[in-house]
């Protein structure tokens, strides 16, 4: 009898443990293949409890290196977990006001206190740390300057006078005699030399001989940036991420977003490559030092385990594509083949065409509520995200008794909380959505609605600014 008592005792037990043990993975959202990827930064967190996400994020959206596919993840999930994200002012268009300076005046006033920042600005670290929390991360992507120059000399040809007046919109000529078409004062300049530099905050027109010059921007960009992303290894920049913000698989999803159609590509002829890198010797050193850096940070994590969360990765985003296009490989259309308008990319000329994407009319309601999100180009995304959380405004707003009220508390920086981070295992707060603008989003002749005539630039000055 003594026998039979601890034989269910033990059973007891034992099932004790195998229902804590599914409790756990199923609210921390671990899976079994989670536990066998042998990555020491994980069984720390397991260890130690998972941490809470981290949430008040800098993102620096550069030109033509996959920065659209990343803003459009920020953008979900600060919509999926009720925060604040920055968007530019009217005023400012889709930017904020770039390529002006980065200033907090660009910032819509009911965007604010802001969580996340990630539309287009020229880098300005002091504005920046005045407006965001004091644990915020900083975060950038770069890309190969040759293949980003042809990109460049392709999507702005029609925008940027430096290539406007190369005959035959020829980049062999361009590259053969730069100095020749480039006149680093105009509008738009920005697009034909040294553009990561740029928009870093850095002066682009500092000669290619000025070693130390790089050498001291490099250094002061990763004094700021917690992580520099490299697009030709996005998925394994999303692991360095994901391990940086304590974030799960789920939240690193994407589709990839403002690429170009094939026949708008042109292939680099022989010699060009190095030409390019010569001209826009900044960008190249800032590339070289960070890719390097990347593989620095992706060995500490550990290769296999790097692979293993790849390969989770790429399962969990076929299993969205199975979600949101009936299993099948998402089909690149023009913007004109879009029945939706809310999906139609913005086309920077008619000889430049950006694909976007359309979802299948059979799919559930339920799966189109989710991946219109993922599909959605940057100039319908902002409005839409803007009238959100205008709506969260007002509401705070008239929450708010009489009585306190006055005038240093009439201000949006008074009656939102800043969510330091997101707790897991929580009930995700409702998405307030604001009603549907009514007013149709213009895409633009111009990249840049709305900026100043003036391009502030640091080109006449030492100084960079980052």
């Amino acid at each position: 009898m003594s026998w039979l008592k601890m034989s269910q005792k033990k059973i007891f037990l034992v099932l004790l443990f195998i229902c804590t043990v599914s409790l756990l993975l199923h609210n921390f959202s671990w899976t079994i293949e989670d536990l066998h990827l042998g990555c020491p930064t994980l069984h720390a967190r397991l260890a130690s409890g998972l941490k809470p996400k981290h949430t008040n994020i800098v993102f620096l959206k550069t030109h033509k290196t996959a920065s659209s596919t990343m803003q459009n993840m920020l953008f979900r999930f600060a919509e999926l977990n009720n925060l604040m994200m920055a968007l530019p002012k009217p005023n400012c268009g889709h930017q904020f006001c770039y390529p002006q300076f980065f200033s907090s005046h660009f910032v819509h006033p009911h965007t604010l206190p802001p969580n996340m920042i990630t539309s287009h600005m020229r880098f300005n670290k002091t504005a920046l740390q005045h407006l965001m929390p004091n644990n915020t991360i900083y975060i950038t992507i770069l890309r190969e300057p040759a293949s980003m120059f042809e990109s460049l000399f392709t999507y702005y040809s029609h925008h940027c006078e430096s290539f406007r007046r190369v005959p035959n919109g020829s980049l062999e000529a361009f590259l053969a005699d730069p100095l020749r078409y480039y006149r680093p004062e105009e509008m738009y300049s920005m697009y034909a030399h040294n553009t990561l530099t740029f928009d870093l905050g850095g002066n682009k027109d500092r000669p290619k001989r000025d070693v130390a010059y790089a050498q001291a921007f490099v250094a002061e960009v990763e004094r700021v940036f917690s992580l520099v992303m490299i697009s030709e290894y996005f998925d394994e920049s999303l692991v360095l991420l994901r391990h940086l913000l304590s974030w799960d698989l789920e939240d690193i999803l994407y589709v990839k977003l403002n690429m170009r159609m094939e026949s708008s590509k042109k292939s680099l002829s022989p010699g060009l490559p190095e030409k390019i890198r010569d001209w826009n010797s900044i960008d190249a050193h800032l590339y070289d030092y960070f890719n390097a850096s990347l593989w620095v940070k992706l060995s500490e994590l550990g290769l296999d385990c790097v692979a293993k969360e790849v390969h989770l990765l790429q399962q969990a985003q076929e299993r969205l594509m199975k979600s949101c296009f009936g299993g099948q490989t998402p089909l690149q259309l023009s913007a004109s083949e879009i029945k939706n308008k809310e999906l139609r990319p913005w086309q920077p000329s008619e000889k430049v065409g950006i694909v976007g994407y359309d979802l299948p009319s059979n799919i559930s309601q339920e799966a189109k509520e989710l991946c219109l999100k993922y599909i959605m180009p940057e100039i319908s995304y902002t409005p839409k995200l803007l009238q959100s959380q205008l709506l969260r405004h007002r509401l705070s707003f008239q929450n708010r008794t009489p009585h306190k009220l006055n005038n240093a508390q009439q201000t949006i920086h008074t009656t939102l909380p800043r969510h330091t981070q997101v707790p897991r295992n929580l009930p995700l707060p409702s998405n307030a959505q604001g009603p549907t603008s009514t007013s149709k989003s213009k895409s633009t002749s111009k990249p840049g609605v709305g900026i100043s005539k003036s391009v502030h630039q640091s080109s006449n000055t030492n100084a960079f600014q980052i």
